[in-house]
């Protein structure tokens, strides 16, 4: 049975090679360097999903031989990792959207709440113009993606997608309950959360494996 377009959507990207660098992410042995290239490749290889459906128009080049129509994105493209752990995944969609603008989202979550307290943000005139893309490689109770979402459409975004490493069950009903038009797209739905709000079985905190501390 089809998906009504105005249902919210979560897109798993099944790919064999997401997947073997998901596993190099989950063990505990694996060293920050290798980590972190598992990280980019996955965000490269995430990219291309994520912009499958960005519209384009046609514009007339010129070849070496006589001229022609190509094509061109139709909007901007603008990145928004949440700090810090998001910033591990940004080199590895840059090297595919070389040209998009970056903005920035800090967010900490609370541990005796667990509700994000916002404490930056830095954000391009175009956002309200642009295709946006979200990152953050983790969404456990769905509280900080809904946040920065939230900071986001305040600011003026109106065409949103959310990228995220591995979600909870319990982090994706979060945050398709406050915002049910943005879709998410990830490498993996785990099975829940334990009694810390940690993603099970997860790969413990994206931000310190990535950052080494």
């Amino acid at each position: 049975m089809d998906t009504p377009a105005s249902a919210p959507r979560t897109v798993v990207l099944d790919h064999p090679l997401i997947r073997a660098r998901l596993t190099e992410l989950r063990r505990v042995s694996t060293e920050t360097l290798h980590f972190r290239q598992a990280l980019h490749d996955i965000a490269q290889l995430m990219t291309y999903e994520l912009t499958r459906d960005l519209e384009t128009e046609p514009f007339e080049i010129e070849t070496p031989i006589r001229k022609t129509e190509g094509a061109r994105l139709k909007r901007p493209v603008t990145l928004v990792p949440v700090l810090r752990a998001g910033a591990g995944m940004l080199n590895g969609f840059t090297e595919i959207l070389s040209d998009a603008a970056v903005a920035f989202i800090g967010l900490y979550r609370d541990e005796e709440s667990l509700r994000p307290r916002p404490y930056y943000s830095n954000f391009p005139p175009t956002l309200g113009e642009s295709d946006v893309i979200l990152i953050d490689p983790m969404l456990a109770t769905g509280h900080s993606g809904a946040e920065a979402a939230a900071q986001l459409k305040n600011a003026g975004a109106t065409r949103i997608r959310f990228a995220t490493l591995i979600a909870a069950p319990e982090g994706v009903a979060e945050f398709h309950s406050r915002h049910p038009d943005i879709p998410i797209f990830t490498a993996s739905v785990d099975e829940g959360l334990n009694e810390k709000a940690y993603i099970v079985p997860g790969l413990g905190d994206a931000g310190d494996r990535y950052f080494g501390t």
